[in-house]
């Protein structure tokens, strides 16, 4: 069963001087197995609503629902419901603590009281999946890898936990290009090969459009666009409305049909992109001739 948002609102320090209402009556449902990016400007709301995915918020409105079961709930079955929903927060190593890398991402299995040699199973896979070693990563501080590397470990806290849904918020902030590649395709294969439901926040267009099958642009609390990247990418005044940008690959296509080249223009990637000039370019030559 999906994910489910039913006319939900929030408002910050309500009933205080500071009152701010960030979530405006937002309903929408994530399919199991699908891969949805969220955008929007900074104060967008995009944040607020992913914070409500997995219990961490709740709504001043409405309700939230995984397989069916409210998240505000206070029974057993509310609590299980939470706990299907993987959090990795922006900057995640920030909240790395424990003296190993093993250790750390057994912290989160060993808190669901799980025997041991279960932990030690989730530990290596998890490892696995995000390219540690687990013999030569098991005992290192986390504290002396490189970013890329402390950002694995802690999304593999998480993964060992196991759960249905995965929520990343802006998971390659602060990355250097080839960390940032390298955790974009293991984030691809993790809804590829684990059939893993993944909601992930950026704000990197680029990187939404070649990776999302669908797409939520918010803006000023409420959803402006939820459809898939061929559509959403080109619905210029809502685009424009949330103050977001086609990724640099639609922006160059679209500018080049402007001068008359007559390219299609629903390009995510250099290399889709490379192919459809020249596509055009051939075909122009050929009327020519």
């Amino acid at each position: 069963m999906p994910i489910e948002l039913k006319g939900v609102s929030y408002t910050y320090m309500k009933g205080t001087p500071f009152e701010r209402m960030a979530l405006r009556d937002v309903s929408l449902t994530i399919a199991d197995g699908s891969l949805t990016a969220i955008a929007g400007h900074t104060g967008s709301g995009k944040s607020t609503l992913v914070q409500h995915l997995n219990g961490l918020l709740h709504p001043t409105q409405g309700e939230v629902l995984i397989d069916g079961v409210n998240l505000a709930g206070k029974k057993k079955e509310a609590v299980l419901a939470r706990r299907k929903v993987g959090m990795v927060f922006q900057y995640p190593e920030q909240q790395l603590f424990e003296e190993t890398v093993a250790a750390d991402i057994a912290f989160g299995p060993r808190n669901l009281e799980l025997p041991e040699d279960e932990i030690e199973r989730r530990v290596r896979a998890a490892m696995e999946f995000v390219q540690l070693d687990y013999e030569s990563y098991r005992d290192v501080t986390p504290f002396k890898l490189s970013g890329g590397q402390m950002r694995r470990v802690a999304i593999a806290g998480v993964l060992a936990l196991e759960p249905q849904y995965l929520v990343l918020d802006e998971p390659t902030a602060g990355l250097d290009p080839q960390a940032r590649e390298e955790l974009l395709r293991r984030i691809t294969d993790l809804h590829r090969k684990k059939k893993l439901t993944i909601i992930f926040v950026s704000h990197n267009m680029q990187d939404i459009a070649r990776m999302a099958e669908r797409v939520v642009f918010m803006h000023d609390g409420r959803i402006l666009i939820d459809a898939p990247p061929s559509e959403a990418f080109f619905a210029d005044e809502k685009m424009k409305e949330a103050g977001l940008a086609a990724p640099p690959t639609v922006a160059l296509l679209s500018r080049l049909r402007q001068n008359g080249l007559l390219v299609e223009a629903d390009a995510f990637t250099a290399e889709e992109a490379a192919k459809r000039i020249a596509k055009a370019i051939r075909k122009k030559e050929g009327t020519a001739c």
